[in-house]
């Protein structure tokens, strides 16, 4: 059985991840206005989970892509500020509308986006590798 799985908007980025990380989270760092995004590194982060190659996918199921998406969330820095921030709440909502979900303390995960922001970039498979189990050990159905 092949799984739908849904994929984010500009928009739907720009509500839910942008508008309620500046209204829910507390943080000493503002989150600037979404206008000041840095051109196309947003889009390029939430289209290549879906990328392909030759008719396959480079990044099949909703972990691996899953696990790009925020990984390229934070490392391409599409924002001046909140970009850890804004990378966590796009992971819930694109965990969410693929029903799924993840289970986990705010300050853990806040840590664990913090160490993939300061991951060498040279590291990015073994990076990539940790944020899906990361993601395996706190993923919970919705």
């Amino acid at each position: 059985m092949i799984m739908l799985i849904y994929k984010l908007t500009i928009k739907s980025v720009e509500y839910v991840a942008h508008v309620l990380a500046q209204e829910t989270m507390e943080w000493s760092e503002p989150i600037p206005d979404f206008s000041t995004r840095y051109t196309n590194a947003l889009e390029r982060s939430i289209e290549a989970p879906f990328q392909s190659f030759g008719g396959r996918q480079l990044y099949p199921g909703l972990l691996k892509k899953a696990a790009i998406l925020f990984y390229l969330m934070i490392k391409n820095h599409p924002f001046q500020n909140g970009n850890k921030r804004i990378a966590m709440t796009t992971l819930f909502y694109f965990l969410y509308i693929n029903q799924k979900w993840i289970k986990v303390d705010n300050q853990e995960l806040y840590n664990f986006a913090k160490w993939v922001a300061e991951s060498n970039p040279k590291l990015k498979d073994a990076t990539l590798s940790a944020i899906e189990t990361f993601l395996k050990t706190y993923m919970v159905e919705r």
